[in-house]
């Protein structure tokens, strides 16, 4: 029982929220598309990717303990892990064999779905689990798949993959609400990364922090938050998205806050920490508000 009680720590269950979120986007499509959920579909979907999320991070608590990452980073609300493998070595073994049980997991949704609406959801499936397994060891090497990784798994993939599965087809509804998401949760890495430039250097890896420096970084995160917008207003204009999808614009305030603190203090982690809330609250509201955009606009055409 208290080994069951210290493992809870590497699953990092509070930022799991995120993921029912950014599903709620896929559900969000494929009822604007269907007017129809089948409930059951919609709980197995979201366990598979609550699956996912928990494999991510507990391959990355366990990876970060065997580097001697975790003992060099500057640990802080939103990054630099749990510190749990560092207080229970012991763990260690146990953590690998739970984080390879959530893959197992994520792999039999996958089958079913594939066997159920067909082969196309394959291919995102596929890149799905190599993400899983490639991110901490390999894709956090390279400053560009580190960027646009996280964002990929939990948006495009997460969106377009949801909205197959309940749909059994792919649109460009689908795709363009997943943009959000996907530069979402880019800039979530992206800014979570800024007090970890130090440790992270130390053991190989190489992202943007590392490559041009926090303030140039932070060009990058604005970037990235004016492309999550204008996706928005792109598919509201072109008819893809409904007009109330714009509810997802009532963040923008929040962004430009976290935006003009990147910019001030990126290299000041205390004084950052706040702006790094803020982008949580940011990953988590918007997306929320553009599947409710979805949803009041598929009962109101």
């Amino acid at each position: 029982m208290n080994k069951a009680k210290y493992l809870v720590g590497t699953m990092r269950l509070p930022f799991i929220i995120l993921t029912p979120a950014c599903v709620s986007v896929g559900i969000g499509t494929a009822f604007w598309q269907t007017r129809h959920l089948n409930a059951l579909q919609v709980i197995l979907i979201l366990a598979g990717a609550v699956a996912a999320h928990l494999t991510v991070n507990i391959f990355n608590e366990y990876l970060d303990f065997k580097t001697g990452l975790d003992a060099k980073t500057q640990r802080t609300p939103f990054s630099g892990g749990s510190g749990t493998l560092q207080s229970s070595p012991e763990l260690a073994k146990a953590t690998l064999a739970l984080g390879s049980l959530n893959f197992l997991i994520v792999a039999a949704v996958g089958i079913y779905f594939t066997w159920l609406r067909g082969w196309q959801l394959l291919p995102l499936g596929i890149l799905g689990l190599f993400l899983l397994v490639a991110y901490t060891p390999w894709l956090t090497r390279n400053p560009i798949t580190s960027l646009i990784a996280p964002g990929l798994g939990f948006g495009v993939l997460m969106v377009m993959g949801t909205h197959f599965a309940l749909t059994g087809t792919y649109t460009w509804t689908a795709f363009i609400a997943s943009l959000v998401p996907t530069c979402l949760v880019s800039n979530l890495l992206l800014l979570n990364q800024f007090p970890d430039v130090e440790a992270d250097r130390s053991i190989g890896r190489k992202h943007y922090p590392i490559l041009i420096g926090n303030k140039a970084s932070s060009a990058i995160y604005g970037t990235l938050l004016l492309l999550t917008y204008l996706s928005v207003i792109a598919g509201i204009l072109l008819r893809l998205l409904p007009l109330l999808s714009g509810l997802a614009l009532l963040t923008t305030f929040l962004a430009w806050r976290a935006y003009q603190g990147s910019r001030q203090h990126n290299e000041n982690i205390p004084a950052l920490i706040p702006s790094m809330g803020t982008n949580v609250i940011i990953n988590l509201v918007t997306p929320v508000l553009l599947a409710v955009g979805l949803f009041i606009g598929s009962f109101l055409r």
